[in-house]
C-alpha cells in the first residue's frame, strides 16, 4: 500500500491517466444500465458525451479541485435528467472529484461543496416519479457521495499528521545539533580556562624566577643556582599539565588511564612553594578546616588561588600577598590581598580574562567572586564557595534509645 502511494506521488500524470481510463470504462458501461421495469433511455449518445466530459475533467482535479467538482456535478445531474440510472459507475467521476477536493482542501470547503452536491445529485436520481422505490433511489447516491468525502478527509488528516511528525523530527534534529554545538562551546570554554590557569600561572612564576636569577647572578651564585633549578621544575610542571590537559582531547574515553587527578587544596603547599621560589612572599592564614569538599569545589578553590597568586606575582608592588582561607558553616571563603603597582592600569587588572575566568568558575559551582574597586590602592579578591552541610553525629543517649 505504501509502495503504491509512493508510486502515485512520483508519477501523478500517469496515475491520473489510469484513473480516467478506469472511470471512463466503467461510466460507459453504466450508461446502458436500466432500472427494473424500465426501457432503454432514448438519449444514450448524449449520455455518453456527458459522461465522457465528466471523466476528462478529472485531469484537472489536482490543479482545480473545486472546478472539477462543479463540472462533474453538472454532468451527473444532466445524466439523471436524461433518464440514466445514477449507479456508482456513472457517479464514479464525481466521487473521484469529491475525494480530491476533500484530500486537498480544508474541512469547511469540503463539506460546503458536499452539502450542495449531494442534494442536487439525489434530486436528479429520484426524478419526478415518486413510488415505493424512491427511498432506495435517494439513499444509494447519497451514501456513494458521502463515502469519498469521508475518505478524502481521512487522507488529508493523515498527511497533516505525517507532516507534523516530520516537522517535529526536523525540529528535534535541529535541537540536537544546537545542543551539540552548545556543548562543544562549553567544553572549549572549560579547556580555555584550564589552559589559561595553567599557562598564566606557571609562565608568571617562571618569568619572576628568571628575573630574580638574573638579578642575583653575580651577587649570590648559590641562590641563583637554586632559583634556576626551581625554574626548571616550573617549566617541567607546566609542560606536564599542558600535556595532561591537551591529552584529554586525544582520548577516546573520558576515564583514561595515565592521567593525574585534578589538583585541589591538598596541593596548596606545593603551589605556595613554587610562588615563594619566584620571590613572592605569601602570608597564609587558615580558619577552620575544609573537609568533605566536592571535587568541583576543590578544583575551583585551587584554580582561584592559583590565579590570585599569579595576579599578585605580576601586579603586586611589594611582591607580597595575604591569602586567607576561612571555612565556616556551609561556605568556604577565599580572600587574597595585595597592593597595586603605580604603573598598572586598574581597569585592565580588574577586568582581565583571569578575573572573568575565576568568576565563571565560582558561579559554575554555585558560589560567587568579588574584587575590590579599581580606584583602591589595595587589590582584594573574595571568593565564596559552597560546602556540603555537616551532619552531626547522634548523641550516646540517642543511640541507646534507637531500637
Amino acid at each position: 500500500m505504501v509502495g503504491l502511494e509512493e508510486h502515485a506521488e512520483r508519477h501523478p500524470r500517469l496515475t491520473d491517466a489510469l484513473i480516467v481510463l478506469a472511470v471512463l470504462g466503467g461510466a460507459v458501461i453504466g450508461v446502458y444500465f436500466v432500472g427494473p421495469g424500465e426501457g432503454r433511455p432514448q438519449h444514450l449518445r448524449a449520455g455518453e458525451v456527458v459522461t465522457g466530459i465528466a471523466c476528462l475533467s478529472l485531469f484537472k482535479a489536482r490543479e482545480r479541485p473545486r472546478s472539477t467538482v462543479v463540472v462533474t456535478t453538472v454532468c451527473a445531474v444532466a445524466a439523471g435528467a436524461l433518464g440514466l440510472v445514477l449507479s456508482p459507475l456513472l457517479l464514479a467521476p464525481l466521487m473521484v472529484a469529491l475525494y480530491r477536493l476533500a484530500a486537498m482542501t480544508d474541512y469547511r470547503t469540503t463539506w460546503a461543496y458536499g452539502s450542495v452536491t449531494t442534494p442536487l445529485v439525489v434530486t436528479a436520481a429520484v426524478g419526478v416519479h415518486l413510488d415505493e422505490t424512491v427511498a432506495l433511489r435517494a439513499l444509494g447516491p447519497a451514501l456513494w457521495l458521502l463515502l469519498p468525502l469521508a475518505m478524502g478527509s481521512r487522507t488529508r488528516l493523515r498527511h497533516a499528521w505525517l507532516d507534523a511528525v516530520q516537522a517535529r523530527a526536523e525540529h528535534a534534529e535541529r535541537n540536537r545539533e544546537e545542543e551539540a554545538q552548545l556543548r562543544v562551546m562549553e567544553e572549549r570554554m572549560r579547556i580555555a580556562r584550564d589552559l589559561h590557569d595553567v599557562v598564566a600561572h606557571h609562565m608568571a612564576v617562571a618569568n619572576a624566577q628568571a628575573g630574580t636569577a638574573a638579578h642575583l647572578l653575580e651577587s649570590d651564585p648559590a641562590l641563583t643556582k637554586k632559583i634556576l633549578t626551581d625554574l626548571q621544575a616550573t617549566t617541567s610542571s607546566v609542560m606536564l599539565e599542558l600535556r595532561n590537559t591537551v591529552g584529554v582531547l586525544r582520548q577516546n574515553h573520558p576515564e583514561a588511564d595515565g592521567l593525574e587527578p585534578a589538583p585541589g587544596l591538598a596541593q596548596l603547599p606545593d603551589l605556595l612553594d613554587v610562588c615563594r621560589s619566584a620571590g613572592l612572599a605569601v602570608n597564609l592564614e587558615i580558619e577552620g578546616r575544609p573537609q568533605g569538599l566536592a571535587a568541583g569545589v576543590d578544583l575551583t578553590a585551587y584554580r582561584i588561588i592559583q590565579e590570585a597568586l599569579t595576579n599578585a606575582t605580576k601586579h603586586s608592588a611589594s611582591a607580597a600577598v595575604t591569602l586567607r582561607l576561612c571555612c565556616s558553616g556551609t561556605r568556604l571563603t577565599i580572600t587574597a590581598i595585595n597592593d597595586r603597582r603605580a604603573d598598572d592600569d586598574p581597569r585592565q587588572a580588574s577586568h582581565g580574562y583571569g578575573i572573568i575566568g575565576m568568576r565563571e568558575r565560582a558561579h559554575a559551582v554555585g558560589g560567587d567572586l568579588r574584587v575590590s574597586d579599581s580606584s583602591e590602592a589595595c587589590f582584594r579578591l573574595v571568593a565564596v564557595l559552597p560546602l556540603p552541610p555537616r551532619t552531626s553525629a547522634p548523641s550516646p543517649a540517642a543511640r541507646q534509645e534507637t531500637p
